[in-house]
């Protein structure tokens, strides 16, 4: 995945926060730089292997430290939707909410990622 530099990822998380908020769907383009960067900034925020975390049709990226995961479904895997993702990265909505809400499906005892939430973006 190419990286995407900082001002074109602050970009698309406000294209998509200017679609939302006027009620309309956001660009698929700009959702998925805004999801992608903000995978980008939780892999260097927390690197690792032994997390998945799927934000489908977008994108996915392995982070936290911890047991290399090599082969087959990880032991530890966090998927939500784009708009749930975009929230708990930029602290619109917290992992507990999120969680209850069932808006998250987290497995594997590594799976909360309360302590790396929400980004700096």
């Amino acid at each position: 995945m190419p990286r995407i530099d900082t001002a074109a990822g602050r970009d698309a998380l406000s294209a998509v926060a200017a679609a939302v908020a006027a009620g309309q769907k956001p660009a698929r383009q700009e959702h998925a730089a805004a999801v992608r960067y903000l995978l980008q900034l939780l892999v260097e925020k927390a690197p690792g292997n032994s997390v998945e975390v799927r934000v489908p049709p977008f994108g996915a990226a392995q982070v936290i430290q911890g047991p290399r995961h090599t082969r087959g479904t990880p032991p530890n895997v966090v998927e939500m939707d784009p708009q749930t993702w975009i929230g708990l990265a930029t602290g619109a909505l917290t992992w507990a909410d999120a969680a209850a809400s069932g808006r998250v499906q987290a497995s594997g005892v590594r799976a909360d990622l309360s302590g790396v939430l929400p980004l700096r973006p």
